[in-house]
C-alpha cells in the first residue's frame, strides 16, 4: 500500500519507513529536516521537503495519494516546549489540524498518530494504562494529547481510521544528543567524548525504555489494526536513570562517574506503561529487552566513534 511518514528523516520515523520499505510497501516522506537528517532517508523513497504547516501540504496528498499517513513530524522535546510554548502548540497542533484537512480532501483511509506517554503526567498508578487520567506536566504533554480528540472527532465527521500510539521513553540508532535529547543517546554520545554525564535529581527516577526497532514494529501493526484505539507502546517494565547508565557504562566498556544536579521542571519521578491492549489488539509486543536494544546502540555508536 501507499504510505505517506511524515518527519520520515527523523529518529524514529526513519526506521518506521525502512520497514515499509522492506515489506514492500510504497512510500513517501514530508519533513522540514529541521532535525531530520538526509543520512536517515531510504533511498526508496519519495521526498517532499516541506513543514506540516506549508499551505502546499494539500498537493502533496494530491500527487502521491497515499492511503494511510503516519504521524510523526512534532517539536518533540519537553523544556523547548516550556521555553516557547507557542511554536510547541503551532507545529503539534495546528500542524496535525492542517494534515487531518489535507486528509478529508484526499481520501485518506487510516492516520497513525505518535502520542507520547508524556500525556499522562505523574501516574497515579503503576503501571499506567490508556485509561490513566491525563493530566500533562508540560505544555509538551498538553500539545500531544491536544491532537488526539481533533482526531477523534475528525474521524466521526469524515469516516477516517485512526489509530494512536503513545509512545514510552524511545531510544535508538539515529537518536541524536544535540536534538532530540533522549537520555540513552546523551549518555553514550557524553562517554565516547570522555565528559561527564548529568543525571537530574539523585538518579532513582524511573522510566520505560522501549528500542526504536519495537516502535516501528508497532506502527507496522496499525497498519490494518487497532482502529480508533489508544495503545500504549511501552516494555512494561521500569529502570532507574543511575541503573541504565551503568549498563551502559558495562556494555560500552567505559568507565563513568555521573554529575548530579537540580530535578528539572516538568519532569516526572517514576513511570512505566502497561502495553497489554496493543498486544491484545495490535498483536504486538517488544522484541528487544533492554540489554540487548543498549548493546545494539552502544555497538552503532562505538563504531561510529572508532571510524570517525
Amino acid at each position: 500500500m501507499k504510505v505517506l511518514v511524515t518527519g520520515g528523516a527523523g529518529f524514529i520515523a526513519s526506521h518506521i519507513v525502512d520497514l515499509l520499505v522492506d515489506l514492500g510497501h510504497e512510500v513517501a516522506i514530508l519533513d522540514n529536516f529541521s532535525t531530520g537528517r538526509e543520512e536517515n532517508v531510504n533511498a526508496k523513497v519519495e521526498v517532499f521537503k516541506m513543514d506540516i504547516l506549508d499551505s502546499r501540504t494539500l498537493e502533496v496528498f494530491l500527487k502521491f495519494k497515499p492511503e494511510i499517513v503516519i504521524h510523526h513530524a512534532a517539536q518533540i522535546d519537553i523544556q523547548s516546549s516550556i521555553k516557547d510554548p507557542a511554536f510547541d502548540a503551532s507545529t503539534n497542533v495546528i500542524g496535525t489540524i492542517k494534515l487531518l484537512e489535507a486528509c478529508k480532501s484526499s481520501g485518506i483511509r487510516k492516520f497513525i498518530y505518535a502520542s507520547s506517554a508524556a500525556v499522562y503526567g505523574n501516574p497515579q498508578y503503576l503501571p499506567v494504562d490508556e485509561t490513566h487520567p491525563i493530566r500533562p506536566l508540560s505544555y509538551y504533554g498538553i500539545s500531544k494529547h491536544t491532537p488526539e480528540h481533533y482526531l477523534e472527532v475528525f474521524s466521526q465527521q469524515n469516516k477516517l481510521d485512526y489509530t494512536i500510539l503513545r509512545y514510552a521513553n524511545v531510544y535508538g540508532i539515529r537518536q541524536d544528543p544535540k536534538g532530540e535529547g533522549g537520555v540513552i543517546s546523551i549518555f553514550i554520545d557524553k562517554l565516547l567524548s570522555e565528559h561527564k554525564p548529568v543525571i537530574y535529581g539523585d538518579g532513582e527516577q524511573t522510566r520505560d525504555f522501549i528500542y526504536v526497532k519495537d516502535i516501528a514494529r508497532a506502527n507496522i501493526a496499525a497498519l490494518n489494526s487497532g482502529s480508533k484505539g489508544i495503545y500504549n507502546i511501552s516494555c512494561n517494565h521500569q529502570t532507574s536513570v543511575n541503573d541504565l547508565l551503568r549498563m551502559i557504562s558495562r556494555l560500552s566498556n567505559i568507565e563513568t562517574y555521573p554529575s548530579y544536579r537540580e530535578i528539572r521542571v516538568g519532569d516526572i519521578l517514576h513511570s512505566y506503561l502497561d502495553n497489554s491492549a496493543a498486544k491484545k489488539d495490535l498483536k504486538w509486543e517488544p522484541q528487544y529487552t533492554l540489554r540487548d536494544g543498549l548493546q545494539e546502540t552502544c555497538n552503532y555508536y562505538l563504531k561510529q566513534n572508532t571510524n570517525s
